[in-house]
C-alpha cells in the first residue's frame, strides 16, 4: 500500500452560506466512514484559520521562529486527507469522491517510500 495526501487550497474554496456548509459537512463524514470502511482512512483534517501560525527556519544552524506562513501568495493548506490505498488509481477515486463531497478541487502527492 501506498500513502497519498490529498489536500486543498484555503483560496480553491468558494463562499458557502452556512446550510451550504452544514451539507457539505454530513457529506464528508459520510466519506470519512466509508473510508475508513474500506480500510484506506489514515488521518484527515482541516485547519484552523484563527489559531496562529509562525514558521521556522534552522538554514543558519539556530532555529529562527517568525509570526505568520512563510508563503509568498495567498494559497494556503486548508485541510487534508492522508490516504493508504494500493495504487495512483485507488488515490484518484478517493481524491475524486473527497471533492465531490467538498464541492471545490483537490490536489494528490504520494508519499515517498522508505
Amino acid at each position: 500500500m501506498t500513502e497519498y495526501l490529498i489536500a486543498f487550497n484555503d483560496e480553491w474554496v468558494p463562499d458557502h452560506t452556512d446550510e451550504e456548509l452544514r451539507a457539505k459537512s454530513v457529506a464528508v463524514r459520510a466519506l470519512v466512514a466509508e473510508m475508513k470502511a474500506a480500510e484506506v482512512f489514515v488521518f484527515t483534517g482541516g485547519l484552523d484559520d484563527a489559531a496562529p501560525v509562525f514558521s521556522v527556519d534552522a538554514s543558519s544552524g539556530t532555529p529562527l521562529f517568525t509570526d505568520g506562513p512563510f508563503v509568498e501568495s495567498k494559497e494556503h493548506l486548508g485541510g487534508f486527507a492522508v490516504v493508504d490505498v494500493p495504487d495512483e488509481a485507488a488515490a484518484r477515486l478517493w481524491a475524486a469522491k473527497i471533492a465531490v463531497a467538498c464541492g471545490w478541487p483537490q490536489e494528490v502527492r504520494r508519499f515517498r517510500r522508505g
